[in-house]
């Protein structure tokens, strides 16, 4: 979609429907919560009055419910409508606000449920400020201050990698897995970012904990109608659809477990402030993310701890921002310096870059599957295949035992097959038990902070293939055998069952002011 042939309003939408454009007939699409602004501030920057600037939610609240709405080659055959549930401060629909557009009668409107979640229905105003904070400005305002002689106000940067988001710059710098996370490291530190994590340590406790949730709830499946399916939580898309939208009918069943990215808050806030003897406040932390949602993750109210007085990830940048800020900077590979990540632990502790079992994502549920297997039926699982079932991003996985099903996992990725799991669960027809939930299709390196074309405004296929090649030559953990795991859960959790690990290590979702999208297309 070219900037020309777009308009703007004011809208829900809908990115079941929007999913199936693209999947099916190539057309553009915004593929989960909180994207579509960024998306909209791309294509428009062009004819947009406003100066442009950096970060996808970086608008003023009455911009935030904005999203692109223009002409499309081909319709999807579902038949979308406006919402006409939402009412503007006149109390007028706001379809009907929608029908012009700069004077304009507005042709050919597509909607998206990723700005249905993003609009001021969804995102309070206080949420909006915290969000307008997550982009480049903000980190360059404090790494300014900190070259003032106002020492009150400087502050420790510390970033965490995704390592979803290695892959991307391995592909873009033309290197190794490994050395792009040598070369990324080197280039935050050259910016004045004091520490470089990875975040698969945090990965490894969201695992973990997940593992044992499962275990918990396959033994109480009998007595609790809510114990299974249990779906996975590392998806900020996934969750904040299904606590406005879905609500009772999902939110009882997500597992507790913290994202990978929040445990990693809580390790910098709490654990590595108390090693270099700081207030959690002078630190600012920043997260590299594949993927737009998780700034709306980052502001959730339950994530500042107040306690400590911080909030736990202040700021997240996707792959693609930071790459952007490269380019800016007209900074070159063969300039970067290759440094080492840092280590949570320490300089003792083994700084080898690894992944966990999956094909793009964090693998919760082989790791679950593995050790469900073993746990409740006393089954070494080795290897794990899967079954295709709609598409290669619906696919389950079974143990079987002298012909009898024992465990039936699926692996859902996008909203289009989303879409197909929550019909068949409204009719009581989930096998499964357990779902690993991801928004985008293809899993985490298909985040749209990192995979989608600048020219085309798609995901770039290619890009994509390679990406996963790179994060598949990295080589496999196991958290069950992470000695930094077991040193962590005792010297900073105060061990595995402790009122410490429940707090920081878990989290509660629920239904939050449910939107019902109308006409909803099952």
């Amino acid at each position: 979609m070219r900037t020309s042939d777009t308009q703007w309003s004011r809208t829900y939408t809908d990115t079941f429907d929007s999913e199936l454009r693209n999947r099916d007939s190539g057309g553009d699409f915004v593929a989960s919560v909180g994207e579509a602004v960024d998306v909209t501030r791309e294509r428009s920057a062009e004819s947009s009055p406003e100066p442009k600037r950096s970060g996808p939610f970086n608008r003023r609240k009455d911009k935030m419910s904005e999203v692109v709405v223009g002409k499309r080659k081909e319709k999807c055959e579902n038949c979308t409508k406006q919402c006409n549930k939402k009412q503007n401060d006149n109390g007028t629909d706001s379809h009907e606000e929608a029908e012009k557009v700069n004077g304009q009668a507005s042709e050919g409107t597509q909607l998206l449920l990723s700005a249905c979640l993003s609009c001021d229905g969804c995102l309070s105003e206080e949420e909006n400020l915290k969000i307008s904070q997550q982009n480049l400005e903000e980190v360059e305002r404090v790494l300014a201050l900190n070259k003032k002689c106002d020492v009150t106000k400087h502050k420790v940067l510390v970033a965490s990698v995704c390592p979803q988001s290695v892959p991307f710059f391995a592909v873009k710098f033309g290197v190794d897995v490994t050395e792009a996370a040598s070369k990324l490291c080197g280039f935050l530190k050259s910016l004045g970012v004091q520490f470089v994590f990875d975040t698969t340590l945090a990965a490894g406790f969201s695992i973990l904990e997940s593992q044992k949730e499962f275990i918990q709830r396959y033994r109480r499946r009998h007595h609790d109608a809510h114990a299974l399916p249990m779906f996975t939580s590392s998806c900020p898309g996934w969750i904040r659809y299904s606590e406005r939208v879905l609500g009772s009918l999902v939110t009882p069943h997500i597992c507790t477990a913290r994202s990978p990215q929040q445990i990693m808050g809580c390790l910098v806030k709490d654990f590595f402030s108390k090693q270099q003897k700081l207030n959690p406040e002078k630190v600012y932390h920043i997260v590299v993310a594949p993927c737009f949602d998780k700034k709306l993750e980052a502001v959730r109210e339950e994530f500042y701890n107040s306690v400590l007085e911080s909030r736990e990830v202040d700021c997240v940048l996707t792959s693609g921002e930071i790459y952007h800020l490269m380019e800016r900077r007209k900074v070159s590979v063969e300039e970067l310096d290759s440094l080492p990540l840092d280590q949570v632990l320490g300089e003792g502790a083994d700084g080898v870059l690894v992944r966990h079992e999956g094909r793009g994502s964090e693998g919760f549920l082989e790791h679950i599957f593995k050790h469900a297997a073993k746990e409740l039926f006393g089954l070494d699982v080795h290897e794990i295949t899967y079954k295709t079932l709609r598409n290669r991003d619906f696919q389950e996985v079974t143990l079987e035992r002298d012909g009898e099903t024992l465990l039936q996992f699926a692996a859902v990725y996008g909203f289009r097959n989303i879409q197909t799991l929550v019909h068949r669960m409204r009719k009581g027809r989930v096998p499964y038990h357990l779902v690993e939930v991801l928004s985008c299709p293809g899993g985490c390196l298909s985040g749209r902070g990192q995979a989608e074309s600048e020219t085309t405004g798609r995901v770039d296929k290619s890009l994509v293939q390679q990406m996963e090649d790179a994060y598949c030559s990295l080589p496999v953990s196991l958290p069950e055998v992470n000695p930094a795991l077991h040193t962590l859960y005792q010297d900073w959790l105060q061990g595995q069952e402790s009122t410490q690990a429940g707090t920081l290590l878990h989290t509660r979702y629920k239904s939050q002011n449910q939107i019902q999208p109308p006409h909803m297309q099952w």
